[in-house]
């Protein structure tokens, strides 16, 4: 292996995720402006100008504070917990393309740390972990109300894992690639955008995406009414922190795989048009590049908004609400839209 490929890599997860904590980071500030906003006050104005110096205020504070672990914790399992939750959460970006190919000296960069043919299955089999983070802390924390919300995690995870998948088997039946690069590339212009074949896909995909990151009005496994903070009750310091930043990173790649699946991923209007115009003047080609990069991140801003929006807007539902809405409404609606999405493919097949 050459050592500019090697190179080439390191930087780029080395960007990536970087990137990915200070979302995350300013996420959390975010949340408490667009929190503010709705609740028709200003949210954190004292640290720096607007406020934008708390987040870094936020992680003092954690790496400060007191490290307290349960006398009857297990050890082991107790700083494992925060640490699987914390790395599943950030290997995820790892399959998705940023953007299209850069050229530098020579060389063809791609934006993108590992484009594996089974993207798809990879980013189901680090959703399946990640369950793992919280049901360990909750378990080894060795108080009730924090089993009660792994337990809570773990059921409502295994849930909503089922519609999505559905939902995603019918996009694949009309992507025919379990490549996200290739999904992406396949959307190019905003007409080939998949949003538009696969509407009630992309709705069940949502919603399962706001149960799989914990999320109002899916937030059961740490509800403070009920649980006094579920799973993570017992954590302090950066424990409690890693917890916190992994939920937002969860929420940053959870956007950035729903605009990659249905929103065009990097791929803007009149994208083509552009690149055949900087040709013709002879402008370089890694503009269009870097403008993707620019639009694929107001996408997920976008939905990071609708995610902050939809929390401070929605009650948060019973479990079971919760439950019967995965198993009774959105696995028959999957159903249904799998059987839909073939009976169109093959009339278009056979007519077109």
């Amino acid at each position: 292996m050459e050592l500019a490929f090697v190179i080439e890599k390191f930087l780029l997860v080395t960007v990536i995720f970087v990137i990915t904590l200070v979302i995350a980071m300013y996420s959390t500030l975010a949340e408490r402006k667009v929190a503010g906003f709705m609740q028709d006050r200003y949210g954190p104005d004292r640290a720096g100008p607007f406020g934008i110096l708390q987040p870094l205020a936020d992680g003092g504070k954690f790496f400060f504070k007191e490290e307290i672990i349960p006398a009857h914790a297990h050890k082991t399992l107790f700083v494992l917990g925060p640490t699987i939750a914390i790395i599943t959460a950030c290997v995820g970006s790892a399959v998705i393309p940023w953007g299209q190919d850069l050229v530098i000296g020579g060389r063809v960069i791609p934006l993108q740390v590992a484009d594996i043919n089974v993207a798809v299955l990879y980013m189901f089999g680090i959703v399946a972990l990640s369950v793992y983070g919280i049901m360990l802390g909750g378990w080894a924390s060795n108080n009730k109300f924090s089993l009660m919300g792994a337990v809570r995690a773990a059921s409502q995870s295994i849930s909503y894992e089922v519609p999505m998948g559905l939902a995603l088997i019918a996009l694949l039946m009309v992507t025919q690639s379990l490549s996200l690069k290739d999904i992406v590339e396949q959307q190019t212009g905003f007409v080939n955008w998949n949003i538009w074949v696969q509407p009630v896909g992309f709705l069940i995909f949502l919603v399962c995406a706001f149960a799989e990151t914990n999320r109002v009005p899916f937030d059961l496994p740490e509800c403070e009414t009920e649980l006094i903070g579920g799973y993570n009750l017992e954590y302090s310091s950066m424990k409690l922190g890693l917890y916190m930043f992994s939920e937002y990173i969860n929420m940053f790649v959870s956007s950035a795989l729903m605009v990659t699946l249905y929103f065009g991923g990097y791929n803007f209007p009149f994208m083509v048009e552009l690149g055949a115009y900087f040709a013709e003047q002879g402008i370089s080609s890694n503009w269009i590049s870097i403008i993707g990069v620019v639009v694929f991140f107001l996408k997920i801003f976008g939905f990071i908004f609708f995610f902050m929006w939809v929390r401070w807007t929605l009650p948060r539902f019973r479990y079971d609400q919760l439950m019967n809405l995965g198993w009774k409404t959105l696995i028959p609606l999957a159903l249904a839209n799998i059987a839909l999405t073939a009976v169109i493919t093959l009339l278009f097949d056979r007519y077109f």
